[in-house]
């Protein structure tokens, strides 16, 4: 039987932009209409739509070889696997997804030692007992099915851990955010022992690599441009890159090509300073992979 590796896709919030990733790193996989195994483009691949909450049992127990979740579904779980690398595609770099402590904007409660005998609602149940036990805090936790914020609204329980990338809705229903707990984004968890094969360690390798370089081209862009000799030096001030620019003379002995890639938010402070030193023809262009 020909070799092949077990992907878990997490199905919900997360399921599109992995799906783009992995299409932007060489794979396209495909979801078929009420079907939890969507096609791949690679024979060595087999997937599996998997929640993102169940993730780490089915890698952990060897269903899955490689799967994608999140930081708070592993220390939920409590399940020995394997952390490739992490992922920070789901959410903006600049407001990470955490899970905080929420009370209704009138409660008394102003810090994690006021929950002491009070009742807390989550999704994220074994991590909050344990972050309670670890503080001797004693308090009931009990599991949301969902629509958590309500009962804090509602008053059905004094507080309630939730997930959060900003605060705005959080703060838009009258609560408050008391203190954070965990700061979570997705990783690449592999079964332990998939690892010990040969064949599947340097498929799952393969995958991390492009997986990151595709990550990481997201976040520079490449430019190229035309700049005077006479110029040159005060332009390569201007101009972070990965190394050092590449320059190339052009026929006109007076001008020269100069490419670089650089971090995306800086461009549009970057290419009217650019055009100000005389730099002409600039062309800005997005990238695929860097490795």
């Amino acid at each position: 039987m020909k070799n092949q590796l077990k992907l878990g896709i997490p199905k919900g919030s997360l399921e599109e932009a992995t799906i783009s990733l992995f299409r932007q790193a060489g794979w396209d996989i495909r979801s078929q209409s009420r079907n939890y195994f969507p096609r791949i483009n690679d024979p060595e691949i087999s997937c599996a739509l998997v929640r993102s909450q169940e993730m780490p049992l089915y890698v952990g127990q060897g269903s899955l070889d490689l799967g994608l979740t999140g930081l708070d579904w592993i220390m939920e779980s409590g399940i020995a696997v394997e952390e490739v690398c992490d992922l920070l595609y789901s959410k903006s770099s600049d407001n990470p997804c955490r899970w905080v402590l929420v009370v209704p904007e009138n409660s008394p409660i102003d810090k994690i030692e006021d929950l002491q005998g009070k009742t807390i609602a989550t999704e994220l149940v074994s991590f909050t007992r344990r972050y309670l036990a670890e503080r001797d805090i004693e308090c009931q936790v009990e599991f949301s099915w969902g629509a958590t914020e309500a009962k804090a609204v509602e008053g059905l329980v004094d507080a309630v851990v939730e997930i959060t990338e900003t605060g705005s809705t959080i703060r838009a229903h009258g609560l408050r955010i008391v203190c954070d707990l965990l700061e979570t984004h997705t990783r690449l968890i592999s079964n332990k022992k998939a690892l010990t094969d040969p064949w599947k360690k340097t498929k799952i390798e393969q995958i991390a690599l492009l997986l990151k370089a595709s990550l990481q081209a997201r976040r520079k862009v490449a430019l190229k441009m035309n700049a005077p000799h006479t110029r040159l030096d005060s332009i390569i001030d201007l101009l972070p890159s990965l190394h050092a620019p590449t320059v190339s003379q052009l026929s006109d002995t007076g001008w020269v090509a100069l490419e670089t890639v650089v971090d995306g938010h800086l461009v549009r402070d970057l290419i009217p300073q650019l055009r100000a030193e005389g730099a002409e023809g600039i062309l800005e262009y997005d990238l695929r992979k860097i490795v």
